[in-house]
């Protein structure tokens, strides 16, 4: 059996990511979509495969070069320096198919199909061609009549959809076009007449190709889920969960299947789609974070949702299903009773204080995505800075230079370095981030975390505008928190309050700066329903704490 992969093409429609990587070399599940072809048609008996190329063809080459298969498998690399359509890369390769009938597959098609099944039905007809048809509405248009013989290949809304799947007769070289350059489907459209194209109809097919973006995200994610859940691709139903503050789009997999899931393979997933990452772009570090920062926490038996399967290329992630309940949606619950939402609270600052603790030891620092230490020039830009620019100029479209409040950023920078706690620190512990699941939390949303101080994310917990707690809860809850350190000198306690206070600061500027972006820049105008609970913390740190080095801010915050 040989076969011919057609991976020619520019893949335009996948544009700007096929700039700098051919579209046969998407990913799904780490591996790319030309080995997944190729791999199937070995599977079936397949000895022979030739790949016509030219849209980057060395790195398909290079691929080629370090794929280990079988030494009785044959791979060859067809390279056309002009590229010649489907049917012209057909006629390439006359000299080499012209004894035995051969498969033809387009390289962007993602399908479950048993092709020993559609070899053995085009050995039993006298076709020159097999194409593989199914039912896709958004395709149908291959027409054919009551014997399988297709009669046209272009009336929209009928017929079949032709699946990029076919088996050609060696005969069929006889009836080449004269031109060079030329479609397999205008080809075949001539020889129709004659009854010498059939049809293989394939039910329960699962197919996809992998053309668009929006295609090639969507395979990703089920190829993902399936593996996660032990199931097969055409087994698993998704559908989509509200989205937080990011670009990321959230998913739920279940398996749909009769049969028994392999071992301990979870009913559902939580998939997490972060869209397709270019290596050295920050949208593939912050994948690469979340998995390594992800897989470390999780061994070391801290509170964090398993990661079960991962694809970086197109940045979709499945992990450990862990329910729709957030604290935050415990503590407005219960609000009233503030015992109940205490104790659950003492829960999330020992494993906070876990995940600060066990979560250094051996972190490695090429983990992180952003930078590797919650330092001054972060908390200048990411912070101060983001504040000035998003909320003040932005959001309250104040003429305030960040220049003009240089000096005071710069002391509040250095009081939130002194004195901390340092460990793994998660940089969004709120409570959204936080899942509960049988009564134990569960720490999410950690790609961000690098060593700083462990009073950054306890701020972050307490001060957090999702829920509002209040001031004596906040109060008896760093009390406790000191208490779980094992704080027990004076001054020891003081040099934690006082770092705990000034990243209670940073993390209020960050969260103006962060809802004013998300809702002003991006139109999720819901962050904007919590901008007058980080006001309003702001300006009670501004009246009860601010010291004189921080002025001008101070002026600033108590005029809004």
């Amino acid at each position: 059996m040989n076969a011919l992969i057609l991976a020619a093409g520019f893949g335009t429609r996948l544009l700007p990511y096929t700039r700098t990587l051919p579209k046969p070399l998407f990913t799904l599940s780490g591996k790319p979509i030309l080995q997944h072809t190729i791999e199937r048609l070995i599977q079936n008996g397949c000895r022979r495969i030739l790949i016509n190329t030219h849209h980057l063809s060395h790195q398909i080459t290079d691929f080629l070069d370090h794929l280990n298969v079988q030494p009785d498998v044959d791979i060859q690399e067809v390279y056309e320096p002009l590229i010649l359509d489907t049917g012209g890369a057909i006629a390439n390769v006359r000299d080499v198919m012209r004894t035995d009938s051969f498969f033809v597959i387009n390289s962007d098609v993602v399908t479950d199909i048993d092709l020993s099944s559609v070899w053995r039905f085009h050995l039993t007809h006298q076709a020159l061609a097999t194409l593989v048809l199914h039912d896709r509405a958004a395709y149908n248009q291959v027409t054919m009549d009551s014997d399988a013989w297709i009669t046209g290949f272009r009336t929209p809304g009928q017929g079949l959809a032709f699946t990029g799947i076919q088996v050609l007769s060696p005969k069929i070289f006889d009836h080449l076009p004269e031109n060079r350059v030329f479609s397999s489907i205008a080809w075949y459209a001539q020889l129709c007449p004659a009854k010498k194209i059939k049809a293989y109809v394939a039910p329960n097919l699962f197919w996809e190709e992998i053309g668009t973006v929006d295609a090639y995200s969507r395979t990703a994610r089920l190829w993902i889920s399936a593996r996660a859940l032990g199931s097969s691709v055409r087994h698993v139903d998704i559908h989509a969960l509200s989205g937080d503050g990011s670009d990321r789009s959230w998913f739920r997999a279940k398996s749909n299947s009769n049969l028994p899931s392999l071992g301990s393979a979870p009913g559902s997933v939580v998939v997490c789609d972060h869209g397709i990452c270019l290596p050295e772009t920050d949208r593939r570090a912050q994948v690469d974070a979340f998995v390594s920062i992800g897989n470390h926490l999780y061994q070391n038996g801290i509170c964090v949702p398993q990661i079960l399967a991962y694809d970086a290329f197109s940045g979709v992630v499945a992990v450990q299903d862990l329910g729709n309940l957030h604290l935050a949606d415990v503590v407005v619950a219960q609000m009233p009773n503030l015992s109940q939402i205490t104790g659950l609270y003492e829960q999330v600052i020992d494993q906070l204080i876990l995940f600060s603790r066990k979560g250094a030891q051996g972190f490695d620092l090429s983990w992180t995505c952003q930078t590797p230490y919650y330092s001054r020039t972060l908390i200048l830009e990411n912070e101060c800075q983001y504040f000035v620019e998003r909320f003040v100029q932005g959001y309250l479209g104040k003429h305030i230079d960040f220049n003009a409040l240089a000096d005071d950023f710069y002391f509040i920078a250095d009081q939130a370095l002194t004195g901390g706690e340092n460990g793994l620190m998660h940089r969004d512990c709120q409570s959204k981030n936080i899942m509960i699941k049988n009564g134990a939390p569960f720490f999410i949303d950690f790609q961000a975390a690098r060593i700083g101080p462990l009073q950054y994310d306890l701020a972050s917990l307490l001060l957090d505008p999702y829920v509002a707690l209040p001031k004596s809860v906040q109060k008896n809850l760093l009390v406790y928190a000191m208490d779980r350190l094992n704080l027990i000198s004076p001054d020891r306690r003081q040099q934690f309050r006082h770092n705990f206070d000034y990243c209670s600061l940073t993390r209020n500027l960050q969260i103006l700066g962060a809802f004013a972006y998300l809702s002003r820049i991006k139109g999720k105008l819901w962050f904007e329903t919590y901008i007058p609970t980080a006001v309003a913390s702001l300006t009670h740190w501004m009246r009860t704490q601010a010291p004189d080095a921080v002025r001008r801010l101070k002026k600033l915050i108590l005029s809004l």
